[in-house]
Order: structure tokens, then C-alpha cells, then sequence
């Protein structure tokens, strides 16, 4: 599959999760159900995966974490937020550009209709 027919698959369960819960939980709830449902649907996924910063050709563990990561190929970071904000993209573009990945979903879940609060991000390598 494709980072755009991976990305489809994944709006249309992360709408399906949004549904069922509504606005309002915290972050850490809306990951568990969207990363089961991926499971369920048969996607490789990773929760929480560390990202490193390569710094001068040393390795650091500096704590980066992507909430999610499809088919590693597709970068999903959750938000639980009033609003996104440009710190939100910034964090998701350095996920993405960290481990070279084309595409990204910044979800917000804090919000009356889920299609509101998403936005794709595309990393032009």
C-alpha cells in the first residue's frame, strides 16, 4: 500500500474511533483505540516508537517519541488540544524528517467533527 491509501485507511478509522468516544478524553485514550483498531484492521504498527537526533554523527536519546507509527511509513501524532498550533506541525515534520518518512497525520481529537482536526503533513525529502 501507498502513504496516501495507508493515510485513507487511517482517517476513516481514527473517524470511526472519534464516533464511538467523542470529544474531550485525554490523548493517551484516543492512541489505545486507534492503535487497536489498526491492529484489527491487520496494519503493522508501533506505539511510542523512539526517535534519536543524529548530532554530529553521535546517536542521542533525547525522549522523541511518535505516537504511532503505520506500516513504517506513516507518521500519526495525536493531539487532544483546543487548537493546533504551529508547534504541532513542527513537532510532526521533526518526527518525520528524523526517520525520513514522506507522510504524516496530525490528529486532533478535541473536536466536534474529527475532519476538522486533521491535517496531512508531507515531508518533501
Amino acid at each position: 500500500m501507498t502513504e496516501n491509501e495507508i493515510s485513507n485507511k487511517i482517517i476513516g478509522l481514527a473517524i470511526s474511533v472519534h464516533d464511538s468516544l467523542g470529544p474531550g478524553l485525554l490523548e493517551s485514550a484516543y492512541k489505545e483505540c486507534l492503535y487497536f483498531k489498526l491492529l484489527k484492521e491487520g496494519f503493522s504498527v508501533v506505539k511510542e516508537k523512539p526517535m534519536p537526533l543524529i548530532f554530529e554523527e553521535v546517536k542521542l536519546e533525547c525522549g522523541y517519541r511518535i505516537d504511532l507509527l503505520v506500516e513504517n511509513k506513516v507518521v500519526i501524532e495525536i493531539k487532544s488540544v483546543e487548537a493546533l498550533n504551529d508547534v504541532h506541525l513542527a513537532q510532526t515534520l521533526t518526527y518525520m524528517k528524523l526517520g525520513s518518512f514522506k507522510l504524516g497525520l496530525l490528529i486532533n481529537f478535541n473536536v466536534y467533527r474529527l475532519k476538522d482536526g486533521i491535517r496531512r503533513v508531507v515531508n518533501h525529502l
